[in-house]
């Protein structure tokens, strides 16, 4: 994949970390689920397509609440990844491959659309219709962003020059609290519901982290083995010093939940 304003547009494939995806990346916290299922996303009964879903960590963790979930990603290997997962866990979740612009469901089939750590990959102007489209009148279209923050964390910190040291053109990187803006792009289609903005801190040993890191788009899915070698030597040792066994890195989480607009 190559997005123009995303690394310079330097190609990443989420495909090529898959393997990390599926045992480092279930990191979202409970407060995440409670808070979404509070906002009307997940109750028992409901049908729910969860866009962009990876290894379907959001609806593997929310099936519990009795929804009926369905997850879409374009990368065959995520998708793969997904339904061993739920094979092992004996979950009844439900997946395809295929792009979000390009998901092909009956009009008002869905009562909630989710798209998880992955809404700015999206090419809004042909998603959202399609969103606004598969929703049920009173559907409602969630996005969930979740982003450590370098700068209240020596270790992230840290972390995020040696992976500028590997990958310079990476733009992951830097990132400060946001505040609770309702995003220009969803006027057209969708009024805002509800708006969750908090820190917490999310915990990892110096395994945990590094498989996290490594599953991030400035690392495996852009860097060629021999560098992602070289990084993961390096990011070990400097992990090594540490004088503790587990830690903390403080990461912001934001919801936003729409509801659909009847008229467009």
């Amino acid at each position: 994949m190559k997005i123009s304003d995303i690394d310079n547009g330097k190609a990443f494939d989420f495909g090529k970390t898959s393997a990390d995806y599926a045992q480092y990346r279930d990191i979202y916290p409970d407060s995440l689920y409670a808070k979404m299922l509070d906002a009307g996303i997940g109750r028992s009964g409901s049908k729910i397509l969860d866009l962009g879903t990876g290894t379907g960590v959001f609806p593997r963790r929310m099936c519990r609440f009795g929804a009926s979930f369905h997850g879409v990603d374009i990368s065959s290997e995520q998708i793969h990844e997904a339904r061993r997962l739920c094979t092992d866990q004996h979950l009844p979740v439900t997946f395809s491959v295929g792009a979000a612009e390009d998901i092909a469901f009956p009009d008002k089939s869905f009562d909630a659309v989710t798209a998880v750590q992955c809404f700015l990959y999206f090419n809004k102007e042909k998603v959202l219709p399609t969103i606004h489209q598969v929703l049920r009148d009173d559907g409602l279209f969630a996005t969930v962003w979740m982003a450590w923050l370098p700068g209240e964390s020596e270790i992230a910190g840290k972390t995020e020059d040696l992976i500028l040291k590997y990958n310079s053109g990476w733009q992951g990187c830097g990132y400060t609290r946001q505040g609770s803006d309702v995003p220009e792009w969803s006027l057209p289609y969708f009024r805002i519901r509800r708006i969750e903005n908090y820190v917490e801190d999310i915990p990892f040993d110096a395994t945990s982290w590094m498989g996290r890191i490594r599953a991030c788009r400035g690392v495996a899915a852009s860097m060629d083995p021999d560098t992602i070698k070289r990084f993961q030597d390096e990011h070990e040792a400097m992990l090594s010093g540490l004088t503790v066994k587990t830690f903390t890195i403080p990461h912001q989480i934001l919801i936003h939940v729409f509801d659909k607009k009847l008229e467009t």
